[in-house]
């Protein structure tokens, strides 16, 4: 049976639909991955970018950090892609449940996406570190000097997850109870290699679970589905 044949029969059957992305949900929109031969972590800069998105050295390079995070993490302008808006329409029907999603573009809820546990943050919240007072994306991009300060003088940090910082506990275990309680993954657009985040899928045992992505993954052989193409592609195609 053709493939996409397979998915639609799979998500028509279902009214518990979780699905879980990452960094290829969103390529489709033009942000850069950032471990495929063109992602971010093939480019060259000072610094890798592993270190310069880790706890430590926003805070010793605070600098470095925003010359870098203003540059290649704040695409305001960036539009849901096709994925995004099924996703939407797929929780609007009734048949989606949640979102869980390792991206901190914000890209689902700007399709219209309402229940969407974000496991590394997003970028559309900052607060002051001194003060706690909360500030949006576009103060931060467009603040007068490199490193956005709070009216008392603070560092605004965003609200994502670092490297060396752990996840939400809250996030986490609304996402695990979505996947655990879920009948249908959709798992798309992620290498399944980071963790905890990955770890995640573990708790799913439910009647079927779905892959999408562009390269293989650790869990193709796991999957009763597997479909190696662009998650939009694959989802622009379904009807719910």
């Amino acid at each position: 049976m053709d493939k996409i044949k397979q998915l639609q029969e799979i998500i028509s059957g279902s009214d518990n639909i979780v699905f879980f992305g990452g960094a290829g949900v969103s390529t489709e929109s033009g942000i850069p991955d950032f471990r495929s031969v063109d992602g971010l972590y093939n480019q060259k800069y000072d610094y890798p970018p592993e270190t310069i998105l880790s706890h430590t050295f926003f805070m010793r390079k605070c600098e470095e950090f925003y010359r870098f995070y203003k540059d290649k993490m704040l695409e305001l302008d960036i539009e849901p892609n096709a994925a995004h808006k099924k996703l939407a329409e797929m929780e609007e029907k009734g048949k989606l449940k949640a979102v869980v999603t390792q991206n901190i573009d914000g890209l689902h809820q700007k399709a219209g996406s309402k229940k969407v546990y974000e496991l590394h943050g997003t970028v559309h919240r900052n607060f002051c570190m001194k003060c706690h007072k909360e500030f949006d994306a576009a103060y931060v991009k467009n603040s007068p000097t490199l490193v956005p300060l709070c009216d008392c003088g603070g560092t605004i940090k965003p609200d994502v997850v670092l490297y060396e910082e752990g996840l939400d506990n809250y996030t986490v275990q609304g996402a695990i109870s979505a996947i655990a309680n879920a009948d249908e993954l959709i798992i798309a657009g992620t290498s399944l290699t980071v963790y905890p985040a990955a770890g995640m899928v573990q708790y799913f045992n439910g009647s079927h679970l779905v892959l999408i992505n562009r390269d293989p993954t650790p869990m193709d052989k796991a999957a009763d589905l597997v479909i190696h193409d662009k998650v939009g592609q694959v989802l622009s195609q379904i009807e719910v």
